[in-house]
């Protein structure tokens, strides 16, 4: 990484401690900018002069009223009086700064330090222009002449310094800081980037002789032999890398960084048994924060696959976590986490829920828990939880589609509707709830009987978004047991089945919907295709299986698998008196 890639741009308030009070200000003018307009009006009539200056101040006060439209007339209308009015290019550049057009901006605060160059604030805005735009040099040079006309000022020196390693002018760089240490002495944040720097450029001896320096002033401070310990690393001479980081644990035994440091100088050597045993006792160290553990922790484990610690690894950090913040409640999010990454959601809830016992404020630790309690068909506590959760964040419209599921499916149908009915106000643009909503609806409905609604729900569901496969399956089925528009329902089915050829379930409803059209053969073919898809035994398919068949004329092989369906508990009411009279009933009830 070069040093133009780096951010540097950042105040140190240890750098600036020796100033003086007029030094720590960013910038210091003679006169407030509005008075500037003197200058212009010299040339201009008494009657443009006063106008300028009226119009000047109203748009200045319509500026800081927030309506920028009528500033940019006003300071316009400035600029007609006046086309040399320094003043009033600043404010408009400020307003195109403002609005990402730094272009505009650039070329009036150039035009108005032509006319003005002694007035530091429109240096000082070009300069931050030219570094957004990655012009460091011109940047730089606009610091050159603030630090000139302010020498005492040593913030302008340091962003000078900082732009010039940044446009990779490795040299000036660190003459610039050379000036500045100068004024401020021996400095800690002066000498590491100049280190930086002496490393970019390829001169990694006078690297080395910035961290002595360091060293030699305070050589008690572990920081500094960490630092010597990077760059060793960094040149590749390991033994002296080792020794270094040696030397912090000889001065401060307790130090949890460097510990994080020899992980990872002995996860670089391929040693990862000692980089482990390292991060453990960084883990203990009271003299780090958990955010720096759980940090590097979370870091660490972003990518389980490219992870270097195995699970069991990963579960005695976190107890290590536990037993030196056992206060910290986010450490059950981070259980959680790892146990999800295993599969083990049943487990992970349990943490998830600790976690919520200390804090309830949390929505995403919430739609976490309820969608393992989906996930694990736990529709109780799926029905309990989103109830709870949609009292914490009523204007979360997941919320309600997860309370509409569990209502469904714990057959609280009038429910459901009303959570649909609740939650759709907190839909707006998301198309995929919309569509869910509706889908809930339509299942509402029908279970409700009411059937006209739920058909309607089906078709905008369907308009919403043409391949909806659940909805169009569960559509083409209840057509189907009710015997209504078979055609419309075999022809959407058929294109659930061709899209999803593996699906038992939409395999058995494609079946059944050609059983229901008589077409018996193929109705075979594909309720044989569902029964060797699904895993699990279906009683609903062996029931399906054996109306086929019967009228295909298989009566004995019919009676067996209406027999399994028995058994597996599943099937319609007429299940029993098909059995009983041997042969196929229709059931009635849709």
């Amino acid at each position: 990484m070069t040093l133009k890639q780096r951010t540097y741009f950042v105040l140190l308030a240890v750098l600036l401690a020796s100033c003086s009070a007029s030094q720590k200000q960013l910038v210091k003018t003679d006169k407030p900018v509005e008075e500037e307009l003197t200058s212009a009006e010299k040339a201009l009539s008494e009657e443009e002069a006063n106008e300028l200056e009226y119009l000047f101040i109203e748009g200045l006060k319509q500026k800081k009223l927030g309506k920028i439209q009528n500033a940019v007339s006003i300071f316009s209308r400035c600029l007609e009086i006046d086309p040399n009015s320094s003043a009033a290019m600043y404010e408009m550049a400020s307003i195109h700064y403002a609005n990402k057009d730094l272009t505009s901006a650039s070329l009036l605060l150039e035009k108005a330090i032509s006319l003005n160059a002694e007035n530091p604030w429109y240096k000082l805005m070009l300069a931050e222009i030219y570094r957004q735009r990655e012009q460091f040099n011109e940047a730089a040079d606009l610091y050159t002449h603030l630090s000139e006309q302010e020498p005492e000022n040593l913030e302008y020196l340091y962003y000078k310094a900082v732009l010039l390693g940044m446009a990779e002018k490795y040299p000036e760089a660190i003459a610039a800081y050379d000036q500045l240490e100068k004024k401020t002495g021996l400095n800690e944040q002066i000498a590491v980037a100049k280190q930086q720097l002496f490393v970019a450029w390829d001169k990694p001896e006078k690297a080395f002789d910035e961290i002595h320096k360091l060293i030699d002033s305070n050589p008690q401070e572990p920081q500094y032999y960490g630092l010597l310990a990077e760059l060793y690393q960094q040149q590749g001479d390991s033994v002296n890398a080792l020794k270094n980081y040696n030397k912090i644990l000889d001065i401060d035994p307790d130090n949890g960084f460097v510990h994080f440091s020899l992980a990872s100088y002995y996860v670089e050597h391929n040693d990862s048994s000692k980089a482990f045993e390292h991060v453990k006792k960084a883990f203990a160290s009271d003299q780090l924060d958990a955010e720096t553990k759980m940090q590097y922790y979370m870091m660490q484990t972003a990518n389980p696959e490219a992870s270097e610690w195995s699970e069991d690894q990963v579960s005695e950090l976190l107890g290590i976590l536990s037993k030196t913040h056992p206060d910290d409640n986010r450490i059950y999010r981070l259980y959680a986490e790892s146990l999800i990454s295993q599969g083990k959601i049943e487990e992970a809830r349990g943490y998830l829920r600790q976690y919520l016992e200390t804090d309830q404020d949390n929505f995403v630790v919430w739609q976490q828990l309820l969608f393992i309690n989906n996930d694990l068909m736990d529709f109780d506590n799926l029905y309990k939880d989103s109830k709870e959760a949609i009292e914490l964040f009523p204007n979360q419209a997941v919320l309600y589609a997860l309370n509409a599921v569990a209502s469904l499916q714990l057959k609280k149908y009038e429910e459901a509707l009303q959570t649909i009915e609740d939650g759709e106000i907190y839909v707006l643009d998301n198309q995929a709830l919309k569509i869910q909503f509706e889908l809930y609806r339509a299942e509402a409905n029908y279970n409700l009987d009411q059937v006209e609604e739920a058909f309607k729900a089906f078709d905008k569901v369907i308009k919403l978004d043409p391949e909806n496969y659940m909805a169009m399956n569960n559509y083409a089925y209840y057509l189907s047991i009710r015997g209504e528009q078979l055609e419309k329902a075999e022809r959407m089915s058929g294109k659930v089945v061709q899209s999803n050829p593996d699906n038992a379930t939409y395999l058995d409803t494609y079946a059944w919907v050609l059983f229901k059209r008589k077409n018996y053969q193929l109705a075979k073919f594909y309720i044989e295709s569902a029964i060797n898809s699904e895993e699990a035994e279906s009683g609903v398919m062996f029931e399906h299986y054996g109306d086929i068949l019967y009228m295909l004329g298989e009566k004995e092989k019919a009676v067996e698998n209406w027999k399994k369906a028995q058994l597996l508990g599943e099937g319609t009411e007429v299940l029993e008196q098909k059995i009983k009279e041997s042969r196929y009933i229709e059931n009635l009830t849709p």
